[in-house]
């Protein structure tokens, strides 16, 4: 008997109307697990090399993990996948809520979606039932008017939405799927891809969790994370992500004016606590989480802000204040509104906003290009009057919709320079020179920047707790931000492998588990008889995977750069002078595929590699790519 999973994964082809089921074998779980494993598995082995993101031959994969849905915080997210219109590269976005854990109590672990409608439609999907509906009605309606149809619709008040807005149905390259209004799959695009193939939503609705193998086993690490959420997660309750903000405004981490500076003087006003005693009027979650650190904010005047699309986070909070300059907390909530309810990822809106304001200052946008907006820092009207734009494609809109790779191409006039992004896709709300390790994951990552798939360098900086998880992973002496030596090398291979394995798995990143308790859980729920060993090379086959996609795609050791503005000191604040080195950077690039064991022209996964993981059907895919 199969524990913490189904066996069934749904496929629809829009294009034909047809609904079938796969049921991979337990082996095929056990190998990759769920979320990006499965993603990158399916996107590799079905998609043929070179397809346009927004052909009907690119295929949208929803994946849960084998823990998702289990009785535990953190289990209640999932995976959205596909080749990202942003980057031309792999691509997919982990999001919270309760969607997944509802998917895989209606009786799936992942949904495969081929093909296009050729009118609007949306899924939905109740105790293992399919159908897909018209969503004529629903196109050109916000998230939160679209969940409130579709529960009338289906005659479900509970049923569990994922949607996209106005920006996906436009094709904005960033746009995201958002779950339950205020959860977003927000990075690489994917709410372009689903506005692509006319797929309004996917609502779900079950009743019937898998079974665990050993539910006493995972009910005692429920237990010990709701007993320790006050000691050690007190103020992620309190403040939610947000909760770091002041913290790295003072450290001179914080991105600031599209990250010319890493210190914004007005961070108080727009800090976690500066949220609490101002707008904030409760707190959400996810499925099975006692943590509660989801915001919900509240504004009246002068802008009115739904309380319905939650609030903003640490990433949307630096993205759309310090970064644009903008230190008026109200008007960063109606921006996260603004996105909540279109659809679009706040990080790359956000950044793409800073880039225009930093051309517009330069001299490379006026007034005439920009409609008449004074595009300066600071000006929150002039960003929420370009994120409408942007979502609506209208004006200078239009061309900030493609991302700062492609609109910078479009402007000209030197605008490269001042795009900030890896592989296409814009820099998250941390700044490289100051965790500069993280730096070395921005430009590995598969999927282009982005904060969630390496190691945050300031977690081992000197002996405490987090140091002293670290030494699970025999992370034993702690590391300057700075140091690029072999020692930071070996820490971002570990704990990319790592975050690997917590995004196959779809766990909440902010969950407290040691790696044995992580081991534990997945015992628990499956029956396995995992270990961390075990874990860890799920995680490294999953990024072995996804750098094989790109790979094949064209991308390599060529696309593994920074912009050249994390090379040019910082003018200012704690961290005045630092930059990253270029040369140890460079050498730092090459250690790392060294130890992956990915060959040092392209970076590119070894034959041997590959059959050490289990995965040497890889290397039909790569072709002369592969060394021996």
């Amino acid at each position: 008997m199969a524990y913490g999973y189904n066996g069934r994964i749904l496929r629809v082809d829009l294009t034909k109307g047809t609904i079938s089921v796969d049921e991979p074998g337990d082996g095929f779980y056990r190998r990759y697990f769920g979320g990006r494993g499965f993603i990158s598995y399916y996107l590799l082995r079905e998609l043929k090399a070179g397809v346009d993101p927004f052909s009907s031959e690119n295929k949208l994969v929803f994946a849960a993990g084998v823990v998702t849905g289990a009785p535990v915080g953190g289990s209640g997210r999932n995976s959205v996948g596909a080749k990202s219109p942003l980057t031309g590269a792999y691509g997919d976005a982990e999001v919270g809520g309760y969607w997944g854990a509802e998917l895989k109590h209606a009786g799936y672990d992942a949904i495969i979606v081929e093909g296009k409608a050729e009118k609007p439609v949306y899924l939905w999907i109740k105790e293992g039932e399919v159908e897909i509906r018209d969503a004529s009605h629903l196109w050109g309606k916000t998230t939160a008017e679209c969940q409130e149809i579709i529960r009338a619709d289906v005659g479900e008040p509970l049923a569990r939405t994922a949607i996209i807005g106005q920006a996906g149905e436009n094709l904005v390259r960033y746009a995201a799927i958002i779950n339950d209004v205020h959860h977003a799959a927000g990075r690489t695009g994917l709410g372009a891809v689903m506005g692509s193939k006319n797929l309004k939503a996917i609502a779900v609705r079950g009743h019937n969790r898998p079974a665990l193998a050993n539910p006493d086993a995972v009910g005692a690490l429920a237990k010990w994370l709701r007993d320790v959420v006050g000691l050690v997660m007190g103020g992620f309750r309190s403040q939610g992500t947000a909760v770091s903000l002041r913290a790295l405004n003072r450290d001179g981490g914080l991105p600031t004016r599209n990250l010319q500076q890493s210190v914004f003087e007005e961070a108080d006003k727009i800090t976690g606590r500066a949220m609490k005693e101002t707008i904030l009027i409760g707190q959400g979650s996810c499925y099975a989480c006692p943590v509660r650190c989801k915001r919900i904010v509240s504004v009246s005047e002068p802008y009115q802000v739904d309380p319905a699309y939650g609030g903003p986070e640490y990433e949307t909070l630096a993205a759309f204040g310090s970064n644009c300059g903008v230190d008026d907390l109200a008007a960063i909530a109606k921006a996260n509104e603004l996105c909540n309810a279109h659809g679009l990822d706040t990080i790359s809106t956000g950044a793409t906003v800073a880039f225009a304001m930093e051309c517009y200052e330069r001299g490379i946008l006026s007034e005439r290009d920009t409609g008449g907006l004074k595009l300066n820092f600071g000006n929150a009207s002039a960003m929420l009057q370009l994120v409408d734009m942007i979502v609506k494609r209208e004006g200078i809109g239009d061309i900030l919709a493609e991302g700062v790779a492609r609109a910078a191409n479009t402007i000209g006039k030197g605008a490269e320079e001042f795009a900030l992004h890896v592989k296409g896709q814009e820099i998250p709300m941390h700044d490289p020179r100051y965790k500069q390790g993280l730096g070395i994951g921005y430009a590995i990552s598969p999927k282009g920047a982005d904060h969630t798939m390496s190691v945050h360098d300031s977690m081992y900086t000197s002996e405490g707790p987090l140091m002293e998880s670290g030494k699970g992973l025999g992370l034993l002496e702690p590391l300057a931000l700075n140091d690029l030596s072999p020692s930071k090398v070996r820490m971002v291979v570990y704990h990319s492998c790592w975050q690997h394995l917590i995004d196959c798995l779809v766990l909440c990143n902010f969950m407290p588990f040691s790696y044995r308790q992580v081991e534990e859980l997945v015992c628990g729920v499956t029956g396995w008889n995992s270990t961390v060993w075990e874990l860890m090379k799920v995680g490294e086959r999953c990024l072995a995977m996804t750098r094989a996609f790109n790979i094949r795609e064209g991308l390599g050791r060529k696309d593994d750069v920074l912009p050249q503005r994390f090379f040019t000191p910082l003018p200012s604040g704690p961290l005045q002078g630092v930059s990253i080195d270029k040369d140890q950077f460079e050498q730092a690039k090459e250690t790392f595929y060294s130890m992956m064991g990915w060959d040092r022209i392209n970076g590119s996964p070894g034959r041997g590699k590959l059959q050490e993981l289990g995965i040497e059907w890889v290397s039909d895919y790569l072709g002369g790519e592969v060394e021996d």
